[in-house]
Protein backbone atom coordinates (compact mmCIF):
# COMPACT_ATOMS: atom_id res chain seq x y z
CA UNK A 1 0.00 0.00 0.00
CA UNK A 2 1.26 3.31 -1.28
CA UNK A 3 2.16 6.41 1.74
CA UNK A 4 -0.40 8.38 0.04
CA UNK A 5 -3.22 5.60 0.36
CA UNK A 6 -2.30 4.68 4.30
CA UNK A 7 -2.60 8.59 4.73
CA UNK A 8 -6.45 8.81 2.96
CA UNK A 9 -7.31 5.66 5.31
CA UNK A 10 -5.83 7.21 8.80
CA UNK A 11 -7.87 10.24 7.61
CA UNK A 12 -11.19 8.22 7.08
CA UNK A 13 -10.88 6.45 10.09
CA UNK A 14 -10.01 9.54 12.54
CA UNK A 15 -13.08 10.57 10.54
CA UNK A 16 -15.40 7.26 11.64
CA UNK A 17 -14.25 7.94 15.04
CA UNK A 18 -15.71 11.06 15.48
CA UNK A 19 -18.91 10.04 14.57
CA UNK A 20 -19.07 7.20 17.00
CA UNK A 21 -21.33 8.10 20.02
CA UNK A 22 -20.28 10.22 22.82
CA UNK A 23 -20.49 7.50 25.48
CA UNK A 24 -20.24 9.08 29.23
CA UNK A 25 -16.80 10.39 29.47
CA UNK A 26 -16.52 9.68 33.17
CA UNK A 27 -17.92 6.71 33.51
CA UNK A 28 -15.75 2.87 33.69
CA UNK A 29 -19.11 1.89 32.36
CA UNK A 30 -22.47 1.64 33.60
CA UNK A 31 -22.60 -2.00 33.76
CA UNK A 32 -19.52 -2.02 34.83
CA UNK A 33 -20.09 0.04 37.94
CA UNK A 34 -22.89 -2.14 38.46
CA UNK A 35 -21.31 -5.43 38.21
CA UNK A 36 -18.28 -4.28 40.23
CA UNK A 37 -20.20 -2.83 43.34
CA UNK A 38 -22.92 -5.47 43.15
CA UNK A 39 -19.83 -8.30 43.47
CA UNK A 40 -17.78 -6.58 46.37
CA UNK A 41 -20.90 -7.24 48.33
CA UNK A 42 -19.87 -10.83 48.79
CA UNK A 43 -15.98 -10.14 49.81
CA UNK A 44 -17.89 -8.65 52.99
CA UNK A 45 -17.41 -11.08 56.27
CA UNK A 46 -20.20 -11.94 58.30
CA UNK A 47 -20.88 -9.15 60.27
CA UNK A 48 -21.24 -6.90 57.15
CA UNK A 49 -22.91 -9.30 54.28
CA UNK A 50 -26.36 -9.31 55.36
CA UNK A 51 -27.08 -5.35 55.76
CA UNK A 52 -25.58 -5.04 52.06
CA UNK A 53 -27.20 -7.76 50.39
CA UNK A 54 -30.47 -6.80 51.94
CA UNK A 55 -29.83 -3.41 50.05
CA UNK A 56 -28.20 -4.99 47.37
CA UNK A 57 -30.16 -3.53 44.91
CA UNK A 58 -29.51 0.28 45.99
CA UNK A 59 -25.87 -0.55 46.27
CA UNK A 60 -26.16 -1.94 42.58
CA UNK A 61 -28.66 0.59 40.93
CA UNK A 62 -27.67 3.59 42.22
CA UNK A 63 -23.71 3.30 41.56
CA UNK A 64 -24.04 5.04 38.38
CA UNK A 65 -25.52 8.48 40.18
CA UNK A 66 -22.02 9.70 40.33
CA UNK A 67 -21.90 9.63 37.11
CA UNK A 68 -25.36 11.12 36.25
CA UNK A 69 -24.37 13.87 38.49
CA UNK A 70 -21.08 14.73 36.57
CA UNK A 71 -23.34 16.91 34.25
CA UNK A 72 -25.77 17.66 36.12
CA UNK A 73 -24.32 19.29 39.18
CA UNK A 74 -20.96 21.79 39.18
CA UNK A 75 -17.72 20.34 40.88
CA UNK A 76 -18.60 16.81 40.52
CA UNK A 77 -16.55 15.97 36.95
CA UNK A 78 -13.45 16.33 38.20
CA UNK A 79 -13.91 14.32 41.01
CA UNK A 80 -13.96 11.61 38.82
CA UNK A 81 -10.30 11.58 37.29
CA UNK A 82 -6.46 12.68 37.62
CA UNK A 83 -4.24 14.19 34.73
CA UNK A 84 -1.74 13.15 37.02
CA UNK A 85 0.57 12.72 33.58
CA UNK A 86 0.08 17.26 33.39
CA UNK A 87 2.33 17.07 36.41
CA UNK A 88 5.46 15.91 34.95
CA UNK A 89 7.01 12.86 33.54
CA UNK A 90 7.65 11.58 36.97
CA UNK A 91 4.36 12.96 38.25
CA UNK A 92 4.53 10.22 41.39
CA UNK A 93 7.50 11.01 42.95
CA UNK A 94 6.73 15.05 42.83
CA UNK A 95 2.88 15.27 43.64
CA UNK A 96 2.22 15.28 47.67
CA UNK A 97 -0.30 12.47 48.40
CA UNK A 98 -2.37 14.89 51.51
CA UNK A 99 -4.53 17.73 49.94
CA UNK A 100 -3.25 20.27 51.92
CA UNK A 101 0.37 19.80 50.95
CA UNK A 102 -0.52 19.42 46.77
CA UNK A 103 -2.83 22.28 46.95
CA UNK A 104 0.67 24.51 48.74
CA UNK A 105 2.52 23.69 45.82
CA UNK A 106 -0.18 23.50 42.98
CA UNK A 107 -2.89 25.49 44.08
CA UNK A 108 -6.25 24.30 44.29
CA UNK A 109 -7.73 25.63 40.93
CA UNK A 110 -4.87 24.24 39.50
CA UNK A 111 -5.52 20.70 41.00
CA UNK A 112 -9.38 20.75 40.48
CA UNK A 113 -8.92 21.68 36.74
CA UNK A 114 -6.40 18.53 36.45
CA UNK A 115 -8.92 16.19 38.36
CA UNK A 116 -9.23 15.26 42.44
CA UNK A 117 -10.24 11.74 42.22
CA UNK A 118 -7.59 10.19 45.21
CA UNK A 119 -8.46 13.16 47.35
CA UNK A 120 -12.42 12.75 47.01
CA UNK A 121 -12.14 9.33 47.65
CA UNK A 122 -10.34 10.10 51.13
CA UNK A 123 -13.39 12.50 51.49
CA UNK A 124 -16.01 10.32 51.00
CA UNK A 125 -13.80 7.57 53.19
CA UNK A 126 -14.08 9.86 56.08
CA UNK A 127 -18.08 10.25 55.31
CA UNK A 128 -18.88 6.60 54.98
CA UNK A 129 -16.65 6.01 58.33
CA UNK A 130 -19.28 8.47 60.37
CA UNK A 131 -22.05 7.50 58.98
CA UNK A 132 -21.16 3.37 60.34
CA UNK A 133 -20.81 5.78 63.38
CA UNK A 134 -23.90 6.56 63.59
CA UNK A 135 -25.76 3.50 62.36
CA UNK A 136 -27.48 5.63 60.18
CA UNK A 137 -29.18 3.61 57.58
CA UNK A 138 -29.28 6.10 54.61
CA UNK A 139 -25.76 7.57 55.06
CA UNK A 140 -24.02 4.27 55.40
CA UNK A 141 -25.64 3.30 51.84
CA UNK A 142 -25.36 6.59 49.83
CA UNK A 143 -22.18 7.16 50.84
CA UNK A 144 -20.85 3.22 50.50
CA UNK A 145 -22.23 2.94 47.16
CA UNK A 146 -20.94 6.10 45.96
CA UNK A 147 -17.35 5.98 47.13
CA UNK A 148 -17.12 2.25 45.37
CA UNK A 149 -18.19 4.37 42.21
CA UNK A 150 -14.99 6.48 42.88
CA UNK A 151 -12.81 3.37 43.71
CA UNK A 152 -13.76 1.93 40.33
CA UNK A 153 -12.88 5.13 38.61
CA UNK A 154 -9.59 4.71 40.17
CA UNK A 155 -8.82 1.35 38.64
CA UNK A 156 -9.95 2.87 35.50
CA UNK A 157 -6.14 4.04 33.56
CA UNK A 158 -7.73 6.30 31.52
CA UNK A 159 -9.31 8.30 34.52
CA UNK A 160 -5.47 9.16 34.82
CA UNK A 161 -4.61 11.29 31.83
CA UNK A 162 -5.21 14.05 30.03
CA UNK A 163 -5.34 12.29 26.90
CA UNK A 164 -8.14 9.80 28.01
CA UNK A 165 -10.19 9.78 24.31
CA UNK A 166 -6.33 9.32 22.71
CA UNK A 167 -3.43 11.37 22.35
CA UNK A 168 -3.83 11.32 18.24
CA UNK A 169 -7.12 11.95 16.40
CA UNK A 170 -6.79 8.63 14.99
CA UNK A 171 -6.80 7.27 18.60
CA UNK A 172 -10.35 8.63 19.40
CA UNK A 173 -13.07 6.62 20.84
CA UNK A 174 -10.56 4.92 22.68
CA UNK A 175 -12.65 5.81 26.11
CA UNK A 176 -15.58 4.14 25.09
CA UNK A 177 -13.99 1.01 23.26
CA UNK A 178 -12.13 -0.03 26.75
CA UNK A 179 -14.27 0.85 29.28
CA UNK A 180 -18.16 0.29 27.87
CA UNK A 181 -17.46 -1.71 24.62
CA UNK A 182 -15.14 -4.44 26.20
CA UNK A 183 -17.50 -4.37 29.05
CA UNK A 184 -20.32 -5.23 26.92
CA UNK A 185 -18.75 -7.92 25.35
CA UNK A 186 -17.09 -9.90 27.73
CA UNK A 187 -17.94 -9.16 31.54
CA UNK A 188 -20.33 -11.53 31.84
CA UNK A 189 -17.51 -14.01 30.93
CA UNK A 190 -14.91 -12.86 34.02
CA UNK A 191 -14.25 -14.10 37.16
CA UNK A 192 -15.43 -11.53 40.20
CA UNK A 193 -14.55 -14.04 42.59
CA UNK A 194 -11.48 -11.93 44.24
CA UNK A 195 -11.47 -13.35 47.93
CA UNK A 196 -12.08 -11.74 51.54
CA UNK A 197 -12.26 -8.01 51.88
CA UNK A 198 -9.01 -6.79 54.12
CA UNK A 199 -8.05 -3.81 56.21
CA UNK A 200 -6.56 -0.81 54.76
CA UNK A 201 -3.93 0.72 56.47
CA UNK A 202 -3.98 4.26 54.69
CA UNK A 203 -6.86 4.63 52.43
CA UNK A 204 -5.12 8.06 51.00
CA UNK A 205 -2.09 5.50 50.17
CA UNK A 206 -4.05 2.85 49.19
CA UNK A 207 -5.98 5.36 46.57
CA UNK A 208 -2.62 6.69 44.92
CA UNK A 209 -1.42 2.82 44.77
CA UNK A 210 -4.35 2.22 42.82
CA UNK A 211 -3.75 5.26 40.51
CA UNK A 212 -0.23 4.61 39.91
CA UNK A 213 -1.00 1.15 38.90
CA UNK A 214 -3.67 1.97 36.43
CA UNK A 215 -1.06 4.60 35.06
CA UNK A 216 1.14 2.41 34.51
CA UNK A 217 -1.28 0.98 31.71
CA UNK A 218 -2.08 4.22 30.05
CA UNK A 219 0.91 3.62 27.17
CA UNK A 220 0.01 -0.28 26.22
CA UNK A 221 -3.86 0.36 25.81
CA UNK A 222 -2.18 3.05 23.04
CA UNK A 223 -0.13 0.84 21.84
CA UNK A 224 -2.21 -1.89 21.42
CA UNK A 225 -4.58 0.15 19.99
CA UNK A 226 -2.05 1.80 17.31
CA UNK A 227 -0.88 -1.74 16.27
CA UNK A 228 -4.62 -3.23 15.72
CA UNK A 229 -5.12 0.02 13.47
CA UNK A 230 -2.56 -0.64 11.64
CA UNK A 231 -2.66 -4.64 10.98
CA UNK A 232 -6.70 -4.92 10.39
CA UNK A 233 -8.29 -3.66 7.63
CA UNK A 234 -10.33 -0.89 7.75
CA UNK A 235 -13.50 -2.52 7.37
CA UNK A 236 -12.85 -4.98 10.01
CA UNK A 237 -12.53 -1.74 12.37
CA UNK A 238 -16.71 -0.83 12.63
CA UNK A 239 -19.74 -2.23 12.82
CA UNK A 240 -23.52 -0.89 12.84
CA UNK A 241 -25.31 -2.35 15.70
CA UNK A 242 -29.09 -2.05 16.84
CA UNK A 243 -29.17 -0.33 20.11
CA UNK A 244 -32.51 0.02 20.95
CA UNK A 245 -34.89 1.08 18.16
CA UNK A 246 -31.77 2.46 16.24
CA UNK A 247 -28.51 1.57 14.59
CA UNK A 248 -25.10 3.17 15.74
CA UNK A 249 -21.64 2.83 14.69
CA UNK A 250 -19.47 1.31 16.74
CA UNK A 251 -16.02 -0.66 17.18
CA UNK A 252 -16.68 -4.10 15.45
CA UNK A 253 -16.61 -7.47 17.90
CA UNK A 254 -13.72 -8.22 15.20
CA UNK A 255 -11.64 -5.46 16.51
CA UNK A 256 -12.76 -5.72 20.12
CA UNK A 257 -12.17 -9.31 20.52
CA UNK A 258 -8.82 -8.55 19.02
CA UNK A 259 -7.94 -5.41 21.34
CA UNK A 260 -9.37 -7.89 24.35
CA UNK A 261 -6.72 -10.21 23.29
CA UNK A 262 -4.16 -8.21 22.34
CA UNK A 263 -4.50 -6.36 26.32
CA UNK A 264 -4.36 -10.21 28.05
CA UNK A 265 -7.56 -9.41 29.60
CA UNK A 266 -6.87 -6.54 31.13
CA UNK A 267 -10.08 -4.59 32.07
CA UNK A 268 -11.08 -8.19 33.38
CA UNK A 269 -8.12 -7.89 35.99
CA UNK A 270 -8.96 -4.37 36.60
CA UNK A 271 -12.65 -4.94 37.30
CA UNK A 272 -11.16 -7.61 39.70
CA UNK A 273 -8.98 -5.51 40.97
CA UNK A 274 -11.83 -2.53 41.64
CA UNK A 275 -14.35 -5.40 43.09
CA UNK A 276 -11.57 -6.16 45.64
CA UNK A 277 -10.43 -2.60 46.37
CA UNK A 278 -14.29 -1.32 47.04
CA UNK A 279 -14.52 -4.26 49.52
CA UNK A 280 -11.46 -3.17 51.39
CA UNK A 281 -12.76 0.51 51.63
CA UNK A 282 -16.26 -0.39 52.78
CA UNK A 283 -14.55 -3.46 55.01
CA UNK A 284 -12.11 -0.33 56.79
CA UNK A 285 -14.45 2.23 57.15
CA UNK A 286 -16.68 -0.20 59.29
CA UNK A 287 -13.55 -1.48 61.55
CA UNK A 288 -12.65 1.95 61.73
CA UNK A 289 -16.04 3.24 62.76
CA UNK A 290 -15.85 0.29 66.00
CA UNK A 291 -17.67 -2.52 64.02
CA UNK A 292 -21.27 -1.38 64.47
CA UNK A 293 -23.75 -4.09 64.94
CA UNK A 294 -25.10 -4.41 61.07
CA UNK A 295 -27.49 -7.32 62.22
CA UNK A 296 -29.91 -4.80 63.93
CA UNK A 297 -29.68 -2.45 60.98
CA UNK A 298 -30.46 -5.16 58.17
CA UNK A 299 -34.40 -5.12 58.19
CA UNK A 300 -34.48 -1.54 58.10
CA UNK A 301 -35.57 0.63 55.04
CA UNK A 302 -34.29 3.80 53.71
CA UNK A 303 -36.25 6.85 55.20
CA UNK A 304 -39.01 8.94 53.54
CA UNK A 305 -36.80 11.75 53.57
CA UNK A 306 -33.67 9.97 51.77
CA UNK A 307 -36.86 8.70 49.25
CA UNK A 308 -37.01 11.77 48.13
CA UNK A 309 -33.69 13.35 47.66
CA UNK A 310 -33.10 10.62 45.95
CA UNK A 311 -36.06 11.47 43.81
CA UNK A 312 -35.05 15.45 43.80
CA UNK A 313 -31.17 14.34 42.86
CA UNK A 314 -33.42 11.85 39.82
CA UNK A 315 -35.31 15.03 38.44
CA UNK A 316 -32.24 17.63 38.36
CA UNK A 317 -30.49 14.46 35.99
CA UNK A 318 -33.39 14.20 34.01
CA UNK A 319 -32.98 17.70 32.95
CA UNK A 320 -29.70 17.48 31.05
CA UNK A 321 -30.48 17.15 27.33
CA UNK A 322 -27.23 16.37 26.21
CA UNK A 323 -23.79 14.90 27.81
CA UNK A 324 -21.20 16.84 27.30
CA UNK A 325 -17.16 15.47 26.97
CA UNK A 326 -14.45 17.62 28.65
CA UNK A 327 -12.07 18.40 25.49
CA UNK A 328 -9.29 16.77 24.78
CA UNK A 329 -6.03 18.34 24.72
CA UNK A 330 -4.87 19.40 21.21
Amino acid sequence: MSLKNKHIISLLLAFALLLLPHLDVFSFGFAAHRKINRMAVFTLPPEMIGFFKHHIEYVTERSVDPDRRAHAVAGEAQRHYIDIDHFGKNPFDSMPRKWHDAVEKYTEDTLQLYGILPWHVNVMMNRLTRAFEDEDVDRILYNATHIGHYISDLCTPLHTTKYYNGRTPEQRGIHALWESRLVELYADTYNYFVGRAEYIDSPLDRAWELIEESHAKVDTIYKDFDSLMVHLSSDLVFAHEMRGQSTSRTFSRTFSHAMHEAMNAMVERQMRRAVKSVGDFWYTAWVNAGQPDLYKLEERSISAAHRRQLEREDKQFELIKQIEERPNPR
